[in-house]
């Protein structure tokens, strides 16, 4: 009796030991920690903000799988810790974007993202309140109005738009000024260059700015009236904000008018980014000779770039049979990669679940130095405390013979 008394004694101090093993290592690897946002699936930003979305998978999968954060990076993701993707479908609809934000934070999201312009101007008061650092998929004067806690990856179209200035003007042959005008979208997006140092910046450089004129985001006809105003006032330049659904119809309708680069009416049309021209080019060909995109970011072919090269190559690994050759790919690796450095540099100064959205934004974002994306954005990223812009130039781009051909890398003029 008192043998089986021992046993059964010696038994449930193993299966307790046990059971402590078991809950200690639900317990390690239950670390979970969160990047992600809203992505407008639904609506005019579809195409990119899907593509997007497969960026951040991609480079999710690539942390777990090897805990390393690029190629040609020494810093490591711990090796406890896993990587999870929380999204919600805002369909750009700003109601709706601020109760998925409020669902995600409850969930223990400690970093965030924002899918278009409407969503960032609805959520930033939000969440600076939260003390919640934010990536985003577009950029505007708003954001640094003043600088709070949303965090930049490519110029501001201001300063995209006052570079496409610069290299026109340095390129301008005749004795005149040149006469520019805005054509660009008619939403916040499109509407967010109408700011007094904008075309301040525009007369100092040397033009005669003439008026604005604006294309519905996603035209249901050419812009003929608009574009012919734009002849009628003997316009040289136009500068604007589009997505490719928007500057597509625009440059056909351009073509047909005879006005462009390359056509009987001398005429430039620049936009800045998200009229990505490695979407524009496939699409449009020679057609779109002669459009210009700044702010952009590298075609797939320019493969001696090491961010595309190793983009490529998870593509490959991935999903070989689904490639994603829209460019807002980039985005979501390159958005991923900053909340997943903002986190990392965050543990290194406390455990994860002690964390609070206030120490990521504080011990992550704000110590982001120098961050290497491989050359996919202009220059390494870097932020601090009211620095929110993470690059300081401007890549510059122009389809010629269906080709894109870079112009040149120009400096930020910080308009805003």
């Amino acid at each position: 009796m008192k043998k089986t008394g021992t046993a059964l004694a010696i038994f449930a101090l193993v299966l307790f030991a046990g059971l402590l093993v078991l809950v200690g290592g639900v317990d390690a690897a239950g670390k979970t920690a969160y990047v992600g946002g809203t992505m407008s699936i639904t609506g005019p930003y579809a195409e990119d903000s899907g593509a997007a979305l497969v960026g951040f998978e991609d480079y999710v999968k690539y942390v777990n799988e090897t805990k390393h954060l690029a190629p040609w990076r020494k810093e490591t993701w711990p090796a406890d810790v896993q990587l999870e993707l929380l999204w919600r479908d805002d369909e750009l609809k700003p109601a709706k974007a601020l109760s998925i934000y409020e669902e995600l934070k409850g969930k223990g999201m400690l970093v965030y993202r924002c899918s278009g312009s409407p969503i960032a101007l609805a959520l930033k008061d939000r969440l600076k309140q939260d003390s919640m650092g934010a990536t985003s998929q577009a950029t505007g004067p708003f954001l640094l109005e003043p600088p709070e806690t949303i965090f930049t990856y490519y110029p501001l179209y201001t300063d995209s738009l006052a570079a496409i200035a610069d290299w026109f003007k340095e390129n301008w042959k005749e004795k005149r000024k040149p006469r520019v005008a805005y054509l660009t979208a008619d939403n916040a997006m499109g509407k967010s260059i109408e700011i007094p140092k904008m075309e301040a910046y525009l007369k100092k450089a040397g033009y005669d700015f003439v008026g604005i004129q604006y294309v519905p985001l996603v035209p249901i006809s050419p812009p003929t009236t608009q574009l012919m105003w734009l002849k009628q006032n003997n316009v040289d330049l136009a500068l604007g904000v589009m997505i490719n659904p928007g500057a597509q119809p625009t440059v056909k309708e351009m073509v047909r008018l005879g006005m462009g680069p390359f056509q009987s009416y001398k005429f430039t049309f620049g936009c800045a980014t998200p009229a990505h021209l490695p979407i524009f080019a496939p699409a449009m060909g020679e057609l779109g000779d002669g459009f210009v995109v700044a702010g952009g970011f590298p075609p797939w072919d320019e493969t001696a770039t090491p961010g595309v090269k190793f983009l490529t190559d998870i593509q490959k690994k991935y999903h070989p049979a689904k490639w994603v050759n829209n460019i807002a790919y980039q985005w979501g690796y390159v958005e991923c990669m900053i909340q997943t450095e903002a986190l990392r540099l965050a543990m290194l100064k406390m455990p994860l679940d002690k964390l609070k959205p206030t120490d990521v934004l504080k011990n992550g974002f704000y110590q982001i130095k120098n961050l290497d994306t491989g050359s996919v954005t202009s220059t390494p990223v870097s932020y601090s405390a009211g620095k929110i812009e993470g690059v300081d130039k401007v890549r510059i781009d122009q389809l010629q013979k269906g080709k894109i051909v870079k112009m040149g890398v120009y400096p930020i003029r910080n308009i805003y």
